[in-house]
């Protein structure tokens, strides 16, 4: 039984379930009453994380974003908070910088501001398995999975990257490609971009091709510029590539350009696959093909999982459907 339950039971909203699980003031005397007399009739008791969340007086949701150049966690910003403020509930927004602990930080932030709650818009995964003890709060993580991770009061809203990356090159490979570059991230084991090169290396192999990563493959950050230099490197050391997969959209914005300065066109000489579906990807010239996570219903659902949270529910992880959305950036061959 969760805060769900009474909501359904009580005829609230699980917000004011949650307002008036936690002590709230913005909830009417009539709809505390009926909420507390339905708690009491189900036998219904708040977990940690809501009696956390009684002892303190709450600031509003932290939404903590790794990197400032990510378009993806822009566009979910959006319907987060739209769905948040529907409930009452604001947001705080924090950016930090690539490869910051983003666990430690909300730890501090948590002592100096007493959140009812956090969001993560990405974030090392090894960094919430080394410091997120120390947070009481109710959290989830957005486009990463914390399950293997099993923290209380951890949940999760993520696509299968691996299976979403297996299918993108997969495409490539059914348009005649043989020879693929890989741009962005980095191969350490806890990033979101080894899931997705584990499925490029994947569906390559399904292909009877091997990935060589000393040759085929070029990390960098998840901003426009890590894409440019990245890919001019690729290209300078493999310039027989006829397709580049980008981790991000915003890393193919940046490889898009790099193609187009050394005199090459897309998809004429080299097709290119982003990842993400940002919200320019169907605006650049060409259009580029990539794999959609879902902006808006990754905002709505994490929005809902961390409401669910706020009223004593456990932790839960969810995944959400992904599409490969094909445009003008590949050819055959």
């Amino acid at each position: 039984m969760d805060i769900r339950d009474i909501a359904a039971k009580s005829g609230y909203g699980v917000g004011t379930v949650s307002r008036a699980i936690n002590g709230q003031p913005n909830v009417s005397e009539r709809a505390r009453e009926r909420i507390l007399e339905v708690m009491a009739e189900l036998g219904y008791e708040p977990n940690v994380n809501a009696r956390y969340l009684k002892m303190r007086t709450q600031t509003p949701v932290a939404v903590f974003v790794t990197g400032v150049g990510n378009r993806l966690f822009d566009d979910v910003i959006g319907p987060l908070q739209a769905e948040l403020v529907r409930e009452g509930e604001d947001i705080v927004v924090t950016y930090l910088e690539d490869g910051s602990n983003v666990a430690r930080a909300a730890a501090e932030y948590q002592l100096a501001r007493h959140p009812k709650g956090m969001v993560f818009l990405g974030g090392d995964p090894e960094c919430f398995r080394t410091s997120f003890q120390e947070v009481g709060a109710p959290a989830v993580l957005v486009t990463s999975s914390a399950e293997e991770l099993a923290l209380p009061n951890l949940s999760s809203v993520t696509i299968d990257n691996e299976a979403a990356a297996r299918d993108a090159v997969a495409h490539l490979c059914e348009r005649g490609h043989r020879r693929i570059g890989v741009v962005g991230g980095s191969r350490d084991g806890g990033q979101i971009s080894s899931l997705r090169l584990r499925g490029a290396e994947d569906a390559l192999r399904a292909h009877g091709i091997e990935l060589d990563y000393e040759r085929d493959y070029e990390p960098c950050d998840f901003i426009e510029a890590g894409g440019f230099e990245a890919a001019g490197r690729l290209l300078d050391r493999a310039p027989d590539l006829t397709a580049v997969f980008a981790l991000g959209d915003v890393v193919a914005f940046g490889a898009l350009r790099a193609i187009c300065d050394r005199g090459l066109t897309v998809p004429g000489d080299v097709s290119l696959v982003g990842f993400d579906d940002t919200s320019l990807s169907q605006y650049s010239v060409p259009r580029i093909t990539t794999i959609r996570q879902n902006a808006e219903l990754l905002g709505r659902r994490a929005a809902r999982v961390i409401l669910d949270g706020m009223g004593g529910a456990s932790a839960t992880h969810e995944l959400v459907p992904y599409e490969l959305v094909e445009r003008e950036s590949v050819r055959t061959v």
